[in-house]
């Protein structure tokens, strides 16, 4: 049997999970549809989610169409969750892209189509809600707005009666269409020149048959993207897409005798607090007792490997127990303790535009926010860590770090986030799963430092005022935008130990978590120039004396001195993240939106007018983004659409912002050596 794994993407309140019970319900898994604000859901199964009405982490049913196994994932909606959604586009086949028919194009759409496209993804659009007021028209105005807005081939494959009410319905276009047959015709051929010399030698050549053939071809190739309508609440065009689903998708036959490979797309725990790991097979076959290499699938030496105690596979409507998940399918496995989202099992390997995605880091910027998370009770911190590193192992960008040491001993522990009701959502996830009452403080930005120039430093072994039998020299340089860092040796490489080696390396990459003024610094080159050891050996015995020879501590000690020194001198930019926007307004607020654009330091560009409507483009702060959302609505009476998007790190205009440190600050020499010398030479480093 062939498989599809197919992702309900959309806008917050567009209706994706709603969409999923219906089409749940008509292949027959469940004999009434749930509901999203009774909390009857299939696949809201969180118990926050059954309360918010909103769906925060994937969820996967299953059921099948005639011979085609479909694994449905339904994805959030709300951008602070964006990275639920990035994890399981790489697991897809296809998509159902879905668009509310009175709201139209929302920012969150365009986000999902452009990553669609990038992954040339193919993909559907369901427009959903034709029966609600204000839909009326929708079948004429929207696929417009769609070409306008998402810049993509997009083809209707019928048409809306009675939109607005509860009789909408949608008819489906059938091979006598004439209109419809020969828009279809046009539409191919735009995309493919050989059958447009087929349509130009002969128009009859282009029957309905063929041309269908043809938009399931060019829809699995991402070149077009045909539209359906309907309501996920009155069962509206349901039949039209799951037949759209089946006839225009690509579903894979993959090779089960193949060695095993697969991607993890999502971690949860088992109520004995066992890691369960969401994997989709793409070749061979994985059963229970086998072992499993997995890793983080690019470069880096995280590996693991285990023994699979468990498995479930993804049918009619659930997870069910069974042997093995042969090739295409989706399931989940036990028993691997050390495996994390992301991790591939096994040879995995998928084409070549995956592959970009995830040299890249994903389409989708990491969190620009951060907040302080405080326990309600004293008693709980060390609880909280625990549950922090947790939650961190099932969705890694949460990226928990230790903040700064109050003069009470209590240190501070930070969050990346993307938004306020992530924030929100944590909060719950610790009260409801672990017990711990938190509260938070202001959510900040997240700034990161660049180096301004060349800088260098040494201090050698036995020379004052370096306390460390050890000789550390390095380089820091600048390096291109995006680059990250570079370590490199400026020594022979037999120089001294490979363990001294690698703790100065080791030491490097850690210290550089804070810079000149507490930020990460990225994007520069540290060479390592100078290197010396002591070995001393005993006359007495012939034996080596400790105390005389120099330990993976004594570089791990000095390292933060010597970089620091080096940086100093090659100095520091603090770079704050920028956000693209686009705000489509009616054309006459256009004078009252600009003044608040200024307050808040965005910089737009020339407007492009477009009959009642304007669109504005530029850049903002990302720490301004939430403002302007709130401040826009008063100017634009509530008309404005604001769409905005993590473009790039600029230098922060005027005086650096400082983040307060959590280390033992090495920019202090004096204080840094009181805490460190004492701890090296007690051998505990």
């Amino acid at each position: 049997m062939r498989t599809l794994n197919l992702g309900i993407l959309a806008h917050i309140d567009a209706g994706k999970t709603s969409l999923t019970e219906r089409l749940l319900h008509s292949a027959g898994v469940i004999d009434t549809v749930g509901s999203v604000d009774a909390g009857s859901t299939r696949t809201d199964t969180l118990a926050l989610e059954r309360r918010r009405g909103i769906t925060i982490r994937s969820a996967v049913v299953s059921f099948p169409v005639d011979g085609v196994t479909v694994n449905l994932i339904d994805t959030p909606g709300h951008p602070d969750f964006i990275a639920e959604v990035e994890r399981v586009l790489s697991v897809l086949d296809g998509a159902v892209l879905v668009v509310s028919a009175v709201e139209g194009v929302q920012a969150q759409t365009r986000v999902l189509a452009r990553a669609l496209r990038r992954l040339r993804i193919p993909a559907l659009v369901f427009v959903n809600k034709i029966d609600r007021a204000g839909a009326e028209g929708v079948g004429e105005r929207l696929p417009a707005e769609l070409e306008r807005r998402l810049g993509a081939p997009f083809v209707p494959l019928g048409r809306v009666e009675s939109a607005g009410g509860p009789a909408a319905a949608f008819v489906p276009y059938g091979p006598a269409d004439a209109d419809f047959t020969a828009a279809l015709a046009e539409r191919l051929t735009e995309q493919d020149d050989a059958l447009l010399a087929a349509y130009v030698a002969d128009e009859a050549a282009l029957t309905p048959a063929r041309l269908r053939r043809e938009l399931a071809a060019q829809t699995a190739r991402s070149l077009v993207h045909p539209v359906l309508y309907g309501s996920a609440i009155t069962g509206a065009g349901s039949s039209a897409l799951v037949a759209a689903v089946r006839e225009l998708l690509p579903a894979a036959a993959r090779d089960p005798h193949a060695p095993p490979a697969g991607r993890v797309f999502k971690v949860e725990r088992g109520p004995r607090g066992e890691k369960v790991a969401y994997v989709r097979v793409t070749a061979g076959t994985v059963r229970v007792r086998d072992r499993l290499r997995f890793g983080a699938g690019g470069e880096g030496d995280r590996g693991g490997e285990g023994k699979v105690t468990g498995v479930s596979l993804f049918d009619h409507g659930g997870a069910l127990p069974a042997g093995a998940i042969p090739a295409g399918r989706i399931g989940t496995l036990r028993g691997l303790a050390g495996i994390r989202i992301g991790d591939t099992i096994g040879a995995y390997g998928e084409d070549a535009a995956r592959a970009a995605h995830e040299a890249a880091g994903g389409f989708f910027a990491p969190p620009t926010l951060e907040t302080a998370v405080v326990p309600d009770r004293a008693a709980d911190r060390a609880a909280l860590h625990a549950a922090l590193a947790d939650l961190a192992d099932q969705d890694p960008l949460i990226g928990y770090r230790k903040g700064r040491l109050l003069p009470s001993g209590v240190q501070d522990v930070y969050v990346s986030l993307y938004g306020e009701v992530q924030k929100e959502v944590l909060g719950a996830t610790l009260a409801d799963d672990y017990g711990i009452g938190v509260t938070f403080r202001e959510t900040t930005t997240i700034c990161l430092e660049r180096p301004a120039g060349r800088g260098e430093a040494v201090e050698f072994k036995s020379k004052d005022p370096n306390p460390f039998l050890a000789t550390v020299g390095l380089r820091v340089e600048p390096a291109p935008v995006g680059s990250g860092v570079a370590h490199r040796l400026g020594v022979e490489p037999g120089s001294m130990p490979y363990a001294f080696l690698r703790a100065v390396e080791e030491t490097v990459r850690e210290t550089l978590e804070q810079g000149l003024y507490g930020w990460r610094v990225t994007d520069l080159v540290v060479t390592l120039t100078h290197s010396g050891y002591s070995a001393r050996q005993s006359h007495a015995h012939g034996t080596f004396d400790k105390s005389m020879s120099s330990t993976a501590g004594d570089f791990r000690a000095l390292t933060p001195l010597v970089l620091m020194e080096a940086l100093r001198r090659a100095g520091t930019r603090v770079h704050e993240p920028v956000h693209r926007f686009r705000l489509d307004l009616p054309s006459d607020t256009y004078g009252a939106a600009l003044p608040v654009l200024a307050r808040l330091g965005a910089v737009p560009d020339a407007p492009v007018v477009s009959g009642a409507e304007t669109t504005v483009r530029g850049r903002v702060p990302a720490a301004s983004v939430h403002a302007l959302e709130q401040r826009l609505i008063g100017p634009t009476r509530g008309e404005g659409l604001l769409e905005t998007a993590f473009d790039h790190y600029a230098p922060v205009p005027g005086p650096p912002p400082v983040r307060a440190r959590w280390d033992h600050d090495p920019l202090d020499r004096r204080a840094y050596l009181l805490r460190v010398v004492r701890r090296v030479r007690g051998g505990t480093a």
